[in-house]
């Protein structure tokens, strides 16, 4: 029994330190979509965008010196820049959406995001799903249009930006899921640095706004700087705990961005809001906890 307890201490430990990796790296993401809203007001999504992916695309530049071009290394060359370009259409259709829609809004409505993954789990990857997984994405989708309302004098179109990015995202979890068995999480995180910030570059002189005054450049600069140390963290926590341990942190997202937005723009979120959250929530949890149940007994 004694020779099992260190191994039992270090996994603990391991996994507090991801999840606190994981937590900080939510309340900087939130941090960032407040910043890159405040800058919407004054320069083009397409300039927001591309400024957010400064800081990853510097960081990898440094990283390539360092290392070489070994990290490049890939069995998949045109699926990593297929990956590279759904992480910069995601980027760009939720910080076009966010310009509009309340941060807390386009926050929970981005939550559909697992239940896109387990959809093209089954049909890309032939993932075998369940009734009780089915029943979930469902009532998850209904809870999404709870949030979004269509029909109403509140719903705001640009709120579907954040759904088609949703999608884009868990495309890319699914390209992440094929390109696991290969490449190094180094050279995948590289290939959506380098191509997501060379797609934003080519019409970026056509919306360009040179910032004026410090105010707007430590702005840019901290959104670059940030959003580069959550990636970060995400990833380090990704290494050091497992998914299902970390999902429920994921949802932190809206505490976060429910604060920002009621402190930073004096928005906060109504009763259908929040009552379309928490299914979100619940079926969220649910379903990663089912998939994770279920790769555990193969």
């Amino acid at each position: 029994m004694p020779t099992f307890t260190p191994k039992i201490r270090k996994f603990s430990q391991k996994s507090f330190i991801g999840i606190l990796y994981f937590a900080a790296g939510m309340f900087l993401f939130a941090a960032v979509d407040t910043m890159a809203k405040v800058l919407t007001e004054n320069f083009h999504p397409l300039q927001v965008a591309w400024s957010r992916q400064l800081g990853l695309f510097m960081g990898i530049v440094i990283l390539l010196v360092i290392k070489g071009t070994v990290i490049l290394k890939t069995d998949h060359f045109y699926l990593q820049i297929f990956r590279g370009c759904l992480a910069a259409a995601s980027a760009l259709m939720f910080i076009f959406a966010i310009s509009v829609v309340p941060i807390a809004d386009a926050v929970a409505v981005s939550f559909v995001a697992p239940f896109f993954v387990t959809i093209l789990g089954a049909l890309v990857l032939r993932e075998s799903v369940g009734v009780r997984r089915w029943t979930a994405i469902a009532i998850g989708f209904i809870a999404c249009l709870i949030i979004i309302r269509p029909g109403f004098s509140s719903f705001q179109p640009a709120v579907l930006l954040v759904v088609i990015a949703a999608l884009a995202y868990a495309f890319r979890q699914i390209v992440s899921r094929i390109l696991s068995n290969s490449d190094l999480t180094m050279t995948t995180v590289a290939y959506t640095g380098l191509t997501a910030s060379f797609l934003l570059s080519i019409p970026l002189p056509l919306v360009w706004r040179t910032p004026v005054g410090n105010k707007e450049f430590l702005l840019i600069a901290a959104l670059a700087i940030l959003a580069a140390l959550a990636e970060i963290l995400v990833i380090k926590a990704l290494e050091l705990t497992q998914t299902v341990v970390l999902a429920p942190i994921h949802y932190t997202l809206l505490i976060w961005g429910t604060t920002y937005g009621w402190i930073v723009f004096g928005q906060f979120p109504d009763k259908w809001t929040w009552f379309g959250s928490a299914i979100i929530f619940t079926t969220g949890v649910y379903v990663v906890l089912r998939e994770w149940s279920k790769k555990h007994k193969r």
